[in-house]
């Protein structure tokens, strides 16, 4: 009797046979679900990272970085890098989300910066039984490297995430060695610009403060934390060498002669030397994959006379 015979001579074979296979698949889809604590505190369960929206320019570059962009169906506003985010379908800005806009997308799973918000929204869509997950959001290189590893367990990437986190922390280094060799630290004055008239000077706790300090520089407001309006007394006080500003923001305050034209700027060392530079934001603050690579890029820009050595120093 050939095999084909005794299946249809013993239904109850094939249908043991049925059942052990939908029994194995649901176990390999229970196994494959993923519990993990968000930086809010709450344990999410992840099962479906197929239809993944994302919040957040540097969750996305991670994403795209660990090799899952094909799993993302939508992005935030502030998502543009690389290419393909940018041609995603966007769900509103990161710090305004709009619930209803994010589930039309009827994501099976949503990572989101734990800059997020607002609440209100969060919860609306948890209240959905969507899986909504608050990742790492800060500036620090340690708050960078969490998150790269905390979606490399998420996506099922954990190889590449090790592997990203290692070129990540080399260019580190490598920045660390060249600002070793820096004997002149310039004072830099981060400008955060929205619009000519809306002008604010980065304190201490910023990113831009922490990329300055990882460059080689000195940031010249480092008695308070977080952001405060420009005022020509403070810009003269402090007189920086640089001024650091994001393209976007350089162009909505209407460009490098704009700049010089507000109070107090004309006056300081930045503007008598010609010091005025921009950087993409999302690559100069933004913390993501491209980490190390932007500090070098910031070392060059801040210190372009300094002869610096990427060779280790022989012992």
């Amino acid at each position: 009797m050939n095999q084909r015979s005794v299946y249809q001579a013993n239904p109850a074979i094939l249908f043991s046979m049925v059942l052990a296979l939908l029994l194995f698949t649901v176990t390999q889809f229970t196994a494959a679900q993923t519990e993990i604590t968000g930086t809010d505190g709450v344990r999410v369960s992840v099962a479906d990272t197929s239809r993944i929206v994302s919040v957040g320019s540097a969750v996305t570059e991670t994403i795209f970085a660990l090799d899952a962009g094909d799993n993302l169906i939508a992005v935030d506003e502030s998502s543009m890098y690389p290419g393909a985010a940018a041609g995603l379908p966007k769900v509103s800005f990161t710090r305004n989300l709009n619930a209803e806009g994010i589930l039309s997308f009827s994501p099976g799973l949503v990572l989101a910066s734990g800059a997020a918000g607002p609440e209100t929204a969060i919860q609306q869509i948890r209240n959905t039984g969507t899986p909504l997950l608050m990742l790492p959001a800060g500036e620090s290189v340690d708050a960078a490297l969490e998150r790269i590893s905390v979606l490399g367990q998420v996506l099922g990437r954990e190889e590449q995430a090790r592997a990203l986190s290692e070129a990540i922390r080399a260019e580190l280094d490598t920045a660390a060695m060249l600002r070793e060799q820096i004997s002149n630290r310039p004072v830099v004055l981060f400008i955060y610009a929205r619009g000519p008239n809306t002008l604010m000077v980065a304190g201490d706790q910023t990113s831009a403060s922490t990329m300055i300090a990882l460059a080689g520089g000195i940031n010249a407001f480092s008695d308070f934390s977080g952001y405060k309006p420009l005022t020509p007394e403070a810009v003269v006080a402090a007189n920086p060498d640089i001024i650091l500003m994001m393209d976007s923001g350089l162009r909505s305050a209407g460009g490098r002669s704009a700049i010089l034209q507000t109070p107090g700027i004309a006056l300081t060392n930045a503007a008598s030397n010609g010091r005025i530079h921009s950087m993409d934001g999302a690559y100069l603050l933004g913390f993501g994959p491209r980490l190390g690579r932007a500090v070098l890029d910031l070392i060059e820009l801040l210190h372009p006379d300094a002869e610096l050595s990427h060779e280790k120093a022989s012992n």
